[in-house]
C-alpha cells in the first residue's frame, strides 16, 4: 500500500495515562448501568446455590465484554454514526426498528427492578416506607435530566455510586471472613456447570457482558465527543477495560460473599434486601447500612442511566432526536419512570419476577443485535480505509455463538 494510501491510525501515538483517565466515561456510565439490583441478585444466587463452582464464568465475561464495546465502537468510527443508526443504514429501518424495540423492552424491565432496589436501599439506611424512598430517589433522577450539562452529571454521579459499591462489598466481603482461597482457585479454573445453573448463568452472562450495553456506549461516545483517533489512542480500549474490570470487582465480591455466607446454610434470596437480613448475625446491624449503601448506589445509578439508555434505543431506531437533552428522551424517560414505579408497586416491592422478565428481554435482545453487529464487523466496505480488525473479528464471532449456545440451551430448558 502507498504512502497516500495509509491506513488510518496506523500512526496515531497510545496517549498517556493522565490523558486517558480524562477521557474515559461511558464505560463507568456502562457499569452504573449494569450493576443494578437485578444483577445483585443473581450475583448473590449464583454464590448462594453454587458456591465457588461459577467463579470461572468471569473469564467469558471479560473477554465478551471487551469484546461488544471495541467492536461496537470500532464500527462507530468507522461508519460514522452509533450502532442502531449504522444497522438502519446497512440493513434498512425494519431491522433497526426490531433492535431498537427489543432493546428498549429489557430496559423498561430493569426500571421497575431498579426503583424497587433504590426503595429497598433508602430503607435499609433511613428506615423510611420503601416506597416513599424510591419516590424520593425518583425526584432526584427527575432533577439530573433537567439539569444543565446533564452528561457530566450523569457521568459524575454514577462514578460515585460505582466508587460506594465497591466500598461497600469489600466491607461485607472482608467483614465475613474473605473467601476460602483454595476454592476460590477451583472455581475460577473449574468450568463446569452444576446441575439447574443454566439459567441463572445465562441471566448473569447476559447481564454483566451484554451487546446491548456495547450498542448504547456508542451513543454515550457520542455525548462525550469522542474522536476517530480515540479507537487508536487507548481511549476507547481503556474505557472498555474499566468498565469490564470494574463489573467484575463488584459482581465477583457479591459471588463471594453469597459462597460465604448463604451456600454452607442453604439459604437462597429473592430480593437484595435479604441479604442484608442474612449478615446481620456476622457484622451486626452495620450490615444493614453497608448494604443499604451498595443497593442505593446500584438501583439509583442502574435507573438513572438505563431509562435513558432505554429511550435512546428505541428512539434510535425510528429517527429521533436521541440526545439526552432532546424532549423525547426527557418525556420518554418520565413516561418510563412513572409507568416503571406504577408496575413496581402493584407488585408490593418484590423484584424477582421483574429481574426474570429483564434478563429473559436481555437474553433475546442480544442475539438479536448481536447478528447485526458481528455482519457489520465483516463488511468490507464498512471496513475500508482501515486495518482489517480480523482479531476482533474472530473475537466478536466467538462470542457471538456462545451467546447464541447459552442462549438456546436456557430457553429449551426452560420450556422442556
Amino acid at each position: 500500500m502507498s504512502e497516500n494510501n495509509q491506513v488510518f491510525g496506523s500512526d496515531i501515538k497510545r496517549l498517556p495515562l493522565k490523558d486517558l483517565v480524562k477521557r474515559i466515561g461511558p464505560g463507568l456510565i456502562a457499569t452504573g448501568i449494569v450493576i443494578g439490583p437485578g444483577a445483585i441478585t443473581t450475583a448473590a444466587m449464583l454464590g448462594a446455590n453454587y458456591g465457588y463452582a461459577l467463579l470461572w464464568i468471569m473469564i467469558p465475561i471479560i473477554f465478551m465484554g471487551i469484546t461488544f464495546m471495541m467492536t461496537t465502537n470500532r464500527l462507530a468510527i468507522m461508519t460514522g454514526m452509533p450502532t442502531i443508526h449504522a444497522i438502519r443504514k446497512y440493513y434498512g429501518p425494519i431491522a433497526s426498528g426490531v433492535v431498537s424495540v427489543a432493546t428498549f423492552a429489557a430496559c423498561l424491565f430493569f426500571t421497575m427492578g431498579n426503583i424497587s432496589g433504590t426503595g429497598a436501599g433508602m430503607n435499609l439506611i433511613t428506615g423510611l416506607n420503601w416506597k416513599i424512598g424510591s419516590a424520593i430517589m425518583l425526584a432526584v433522577i427527575v432533577y439530573c435530566y433537567f439539569a444543565k450539562n446533564v452528561y457530566s452529571k450523569v457521568e459524575k454521579i454514577i462514578t460515585l455510586c460505582i466508587l460506594g459499591m465497591i466500598v461497600s462489598f469489600y466491607a461485607t466481603l472482608i467483614g465475613v471472613g474473605g473467601p476460602d482461597w483454595s476454592q476460590f482457585g477451583k472455581g475460577v479454573v473449574g468450568f463446569a456447570l452444576p446441575a439447574g445453573s443454566l439459567t441463572t448463568a445465562l441471566a448473569f452472562v447476559s447481564t454483566n457482558a451484554s451487546v446491548t450495553t456495547g450498542v448504547y456506549n456508542t451513543y454515550l461516545g457520542k455525548e462525550k465527543k469522542w474522536k476517530k483517533e480515540d479507537l487508536f489512542n487507548g481511549v476507547m480500549f481503556t474505557d472498555a477495560l474499566v468498565h469490564i474490570l470494574s463489573v467484575v470487582l463488584i459482581s465477583g465480591a457479591i459471588i463471594l460473599v453469597g459462597a460465604i455466607v448463604l451456600n454452607p446454610t442453604g439459604e437462597t434470596i429473592k430480593a437484595p434486601a435479604q441479604l442484608a437480613e442474612m449478615l446481620v448475625p456476622i457484622m451486626g446491624n452495620a450490615a444493614r447500612y453497608i448494604m443499604g449503601i451498595a443497593l442505593l448506589g446500584a438501583g439509583f445509578s442502574s435507573l438513572l442511566g438505563n431509562t435513558q439508555r432505554g429511550m435512546v434505543l428505541l428512539g434510535a431506531g425510528f429517527e429521533k432526536d436521541v440526545s439526552l437533552t432532546s424532549k423525547f428522551v426527557r418525556i420518554g424517560c418520565m413516561i418510563c419512570l412513572a409507568f416503571g414505579a406504577i408496575v413496581c408497586y402493584s407488585y408490593g416491592g418484590s423484584p424477582t419476577q421483574l429481574i426474570f422478565l429483564a434478563n429473559l428481554g436481555t437474553s433475546v435482545s442480544t442475539p438479536v443485535a448481536g447478528l447485526f453487529i458481528t455482519l457489520l464487523i465483516w463488511r468490507k466496505d464498512v471496513n475500508e480505509g482501515y486495518k482489517t480488525p480480523t482479531a476482533l473479528r474472530i473475537c466478536m464471532t466467538i462470542s457471538y455463538v456462545f451467546v447464541l449456545i447459552m442462549t438456546a440451551s436456557a430457553l429449551i430448558k426452560l420450556f422442556s
